[in-house]
């Protein structure tokens, strides 16, 4: 498989504090699912905002889709945002959408027609298993329901990649091996993803998923035990 990710020697500072991020070099493959770990602080989040570029590099190169978004004109970077879809812990729903229309909006804005947007909308909620809760506004879900809308309107413009910070930190297990099966079954559909999180129960759920894992803004080698974890998951 291709490289849809290419990371050399980046750093991240902001403002004129230490480097949150130092001398991170990895590639990620096009199709293949990988979780990012490492203890709160370790840099995880601020990894996750510079793949769905909401933040540039202090130094180093990073290339997306062939692009190299350090030097690309701010103009172009829509463009490439479009191509990923994004899975905040706190689900970011607006609460006076109901959740068909927080499902819609990413179509919406794009300028799909409605037609578009009912049909592609229903497959989304029928997809995360809510094709009755359509109407129901965040305040009336569970924390679970709330995750799987996020879902649904993250995936709805068919990402290439999808990036997910700690999406079941606000769950319980029962609710996380669930979201973790629709991240599996999307990925299957030829999807990258890449989820962050410190939970050490899910790591071993998909197989065949590698693992990043951070410590205090660098990457430690963890390929064999990511192969123990792979090989070694529950099914």
């Amino acid at each position: 498989m291709a490289n849809i990710v290419q990371f050399e020697n980046v750093g991240l500072r902001y403002g004129t504090g230490p480097e949150t991020l130092s001398d991170l070099s990895f590639t990620l493959r096009a199709g293949a699912f990988y979780f990012v770990t490492g203890a709160s602080g370790a840099g995880k989040t601020s990894l996750l905002r510079l793949l769905y570029l909401a933040q540039r590099p202090s130094r180093g190169m990073i290339r997306l889709f062939g692009e190299d978004t350090v030097t690309l004109p701010r103009a172009r970077l829509p463009i490439l945002r479009r191509r990923i879809g994004v899975v905040f812990q706190d689900f970011r729903l607006l609460p006076h959408l109901n959740a068909y229309d927080n499902i819609a909006l990413p179509l919406r804005v794009a300028g799909a027609s409605e037609s578009e947007v009912d049909e592609s909308v229903r497959e989304m909620l029928a997809w995360v298993g809510l094709d009755n809760r359509a109407d129901a506004r965040p305040a009336t879900l569970s924390g679970g329901e709330q995750q799987r809308i996020a879902i649904a309107r993250a995936v709805i413009n068919r990402p290439e990649i999808l990036v997910a910070d700690e999406p079941t930190g606000n769950v319980d297990p029962d609710i996380a091996d669930r979201l973790l099966h629709l991240f599996d079954k999307l990925n299957k559909l030829g999807t990258t993803v890449v989820v962050a999180t410190h939970d050490v129960h899910l790591l071993g759920r998909v197989k065949d998923a590698q693992m990043l894992r951070m410590e205090r803004g660098g990457l430690v080698d963890a390929l064999s035990e990511m192969h123990r974890l792979s090989y070694g998951a529950p099914s």
